[in-house]
């Protein structure tokens, strides 16, 4: 007690708040206390046991209870709070919120009454922007602001929050599509700045251990959030801010996209190259000519050019036919010459200047107005547009140009002014399409993707991707950070366009490198300009005998990916993960984004210059790691050098689990789920378990539904004299019955060819080969349990 009392009296004198702001009264409320100060009060509410939310109302406002953001709302919150001397002490089974009334100031600590974060001035009042003003540590290292090319240690730089294409970029960009005023610390907390106006996050770019939140207007609400451990932190982030619901299977496969197909012949020919070449594909996209022959003046006709793409819903069911999506670009400007301006105008779907009338501006594409998608007006028209195209035969949604692209700051929406919205705008853009599929067609998991979002976007379906990345080698360079960063803050499918956008760089190399590490990467999607063909299918012999290799292991990796997908929807958990998820206290992998986790079993280094033959791997001291493709031991805690080759990037997957893998299929619409093989290195003694989830692929919310999904469930058990492998149903579940699942069973390491081998007790038939160390045998898994032995 006695070392309490000097850690909290010596905390009160370093780090003092405003000296301005006095103590004036305590009140309970249904969710936490109110603390009234000088110059206007506090809320503090507790969210949860591992989230607390901080509001401060200064005089003569009114509290804003609206969250863009967060779900999340007081219900039964565990807490208890009490006043002692000069103390305040709210209290959660994981914060600890304690209010010093005399010099005032707010700090957040843990159980053990470690500090985690505090109120240094708190809020400030400027002449224009109003801020929050917090302590920090000097050893803590900081993540978050959304999408940037910064370093993963993004301590040290003053972020803009209002998202803005950055075209080109490569090593480095400051501003980019997503500003999320989210920061994560190395000291495992997160603060969630609640307000979308503008303004600028600033992670100690003064050198004075100080970290601010600035903004023009709004909420001067902050949510606290902590966890255990990584994985913990992100699952009650985002319990707060939602959930990714799982999107169609096919998006996990292989598209073909580029900027853009200017024909219903061209779209045939390219889809009929990869069926020629017999390389996967599902999905094919459309950029912006399939409403128009040039690139500007015509957007906003939202509709086909029957001249170039007649009959688009015979296309559309043709492509259906053979398992090929068709994903339509979309953009929120309409241009006052477009078919459908006149139309917006007089439904009154249009953002407006002050006096009322539409508002228009002149940008890269022509004079144009904005879609006002807070306005119910501008909703319906716009779903309006969407269900029509669905009900043609439309099978995803590409949202462009989201951020808005440009915005003038004196446009008027029904939510408030630009500045006030305009971070929020493809955030509130992709919920009006998640819930039109809802309300409209809610037999179908929609595809969205989208360029721009905020806090929480995820949880509308949201597929990210990172922008107009230069077609080069500092291109690629920076898309491992901002992946892994954009995952912690929630939005887990962040992607690139894989053999990077803007220019025209020609270089097979780069290309290959950028599909290799592509293939485990949430979204699978080559993507460029005209210049230079962004298609596996029309890549030249060579290159695309090499780049259908990575096509094909996206498509045998598909129940893994799916199950991590699965993970996503229910914890949160991004499918990209940094290094330090598995050794939170080694400081060296703090800043590491070049090597990075799939999922928990697989370790990837891309390879991102040129030329490159060996590279150095840190492999996590959690287990030893195998090569996928050599097959060559490592032990885990240690560094080692790698050969590379021009085949495939370094993949290493973690000893002592089940894997499970699929034949390649054209596209997923013949995926089976009960084709299934699995593979496993072999090391020493061991025990592990993994589940793994299957479904349609097509049912929206399937992994809530106990009828809808299954769950199977892998053990692995290794002694010196045996290794059991017991495939079950997930008893945790309420599913009726485990499906018939039969394959292939590949172990590797194993040095003794085995005794025998027996399937729920009797004997069955496998190969051993003595100088690869590969054992192989069929399985057949039909019944709730199946076991099998392999006695050493």
């Amino acid at each position: 007690m006695k070392k309490t009392l000097i850690f909290f009296l010596t905390v009160s004198l370093t780090w003092a708040q405003n000296p301005n702001r006095k103590f004036t009264h305590l009140k309970s409320t249904t969710s936490g206390v109110e603390i009234g100060v000088t110059d206007g009060y506090y809320q503090i509410k507790v969210l949860s046991d591992q989230i607390v939310e901080t509001s401060f109302i200064p005089s003569g406002e009114t509290f804003n209870p609206i969250s863009h953001a967060t779900l999340l709302s007081a219900h039964n919150p565990t807490y208890t709070a009490t006043e002692s001397g000069n103390e305040l002490y709210l209290n959660t089974p994981q914060i600890k919120v304690v209010v010093t009334k005399q010099p005032f100031q707010i700090r957040y600590l843990t159980p053990k009454n470690e500090l985690i974060l505090s109120e240094r001035l708190g809020y400030i009042k400027k002449d224009s922007t109003e801020v929050l003003d917090f302590n920090l540590t000097a050893d803590e290292k900081l993540y978050g602001g959304g999408a940037r090319a910064l370093g993963m240690n993004r301590r040290g730089n003053r972020l803009a929050l209002y998202n803005r294409a950055h075209y080109g970029y490569e090593t480095r960009a400051e501003l980019m599509n997503f500003c999320l005023p989210v920061v994560l610390s190395s000291k495992q907390y997160l603060v969630h700045f609640d307000n979308p106006a503008i303004g600028h996050l600033d992670l100690d770019s003064q050198k004075n251990n100080t970290l601010q939140y600035e903004t023009i207007s709004g909420r001067k609400t902050y949510q606290v959030v902590v966890g255990g451990s990584w994985p913990e932190l992100i699952q009650n982030y985002t319990q707060l801010t939602g959930r990714q619901p799982l999107p169609p299977r096919w998006a996990l496969g292989n598209f073909a996209s580029r900027f853009g197909y200017r024909s219903k012949e061209e779209v045939e020919k390219t889809i009929q190259k990869f069926e020629t070449d017999k390389i996967p594909v599902d999905a094919i996209i459309l950029d912006l000519y399939w409403f128009g022959k040039t690139i500007k003046g015509t957007m906003g006709n939202l509709d086909w050019d029957k001249e170039t793409f007649p009959e688009p819903e015979k296309m559309m069911a043709d492509l259906k036919a053979k398992g090929v999506k068709t994903v339509l670009i979309t953009e929120p400007f309409i241009l006052t010459t477009s078919l459908k301006w006149q139309e917006t105008v007089d439904k009154k779907a249009l953002a407006t200047f002050k006096n009322g009338t539409p508002a228009v501006w002149d940008f890269y594409f022509g004079n144009t107005g904005i879609v006002d998608v807070f306005k119910p007006e501008g909703k319906e028209w716009f779903w309006a547009i969407y269900k029509r195209l669905i009900n043609q035969g439309m099978g995803g949604i590409w949202g462009d140009l989201g951020e808005p692209e440009v915005f003038p700051s004196k446009v008027m929406t029904a939510a408030g002014k630009a500045d006030e919205v305009h971070n929020i705008y493809g955030h509130r853009w992709a919920q009006l399409i998640a819930e039109g599929y809802q309300n409209d067609f809610p037999t179908q998991r929609p595809f969205i993707l989208m360029r721009a979002g905020y806090s929480g976007s995820q949880r509308f379906g949201m597929i990210p991707w990172s922008g107009d990345v230069n077609r080069t080698w500092g291109g690629l360079q920076s898309q491992m950070e901002i992946a892994l960063q954009m995952g912690m803050q929630g939005l887990g499918y962040m992607h690139s366009d894989l053999g990077g956008f803007a220019g025209d760089y020609f270089d097979n190399e780069l290309y290959l490198r950028w599909l290799q590490y592509g293939v485990f990467n949430p979204i699978f999607r080559p993507h460029a300009q005209d210049d230079v063909a962004s298609e596996v299918a029309r890549k030249d012999i060579v290159t695309k005998a090499k780049a259908k290799k990575s096509v094909e292991l996206r498509y045998q990796l598909l129940p893994y990916n799916y199950t991590l997908a699965y993970e996503n929807s229910t914890t949160g958990l991004p499918l990209m993960r940094p290094l330090f998820f598995e050794e939170p206290q080694n400081e060296s992998l703090q800043t590491v984004a070049d090597t990075y986790l799939w999922g928990n079993d697989f370790l990837i280094k891309p390879i991102v210059n040129p030329g490159v033959t060996q590279t150095e791997v840190y492999f996590p001291k959690t287990a030893n790691w195998f090569d996928f493709y050599t097959h060559k031991k490592y032990t885990g805690g240690k560094k080692a050098r790698v050969k590379v080759t021009e085949a495939y990037i370094p993949t290493f997957v973690r000893a002592n689990t089940v894997l499970p893998m699929t034949a390649v299929v054209q596209n997923t619409t013949l995926y089976q789920n009960n084709a299934l093989n699995f593979i496993a290195y072999v090391d020493g003694n061991g025990v592990s378990e993994r589940t793994f989830y299957f479904d349609d692929g097509t049912t929206p919310n399937a992994n809530t539904a106990a009828q809808n999904h299954e769950l199977l469930r892998a053990n692995w058990m290794a002694d010196d004299k045996k290794i059991v492998l017991t495939f079950s149903q997930n008893e945790t579940t309420s599913v009726p019955n485990v499906s018939e699942k039969k394959g292939t069973i590949t172990l590797y390491n194993v040095a003794i060819k085995p005794k025998k081998i027996t399937q729920n007790g009797l004997a069955i038939p496998f190969q051993w080969e003595a100088k690869t160390k590969k054992l192989t045998f069929l399985y057949h898994h039909n019944q709730s349990k199946t076991s099998l032995t392999i006695v050493r």
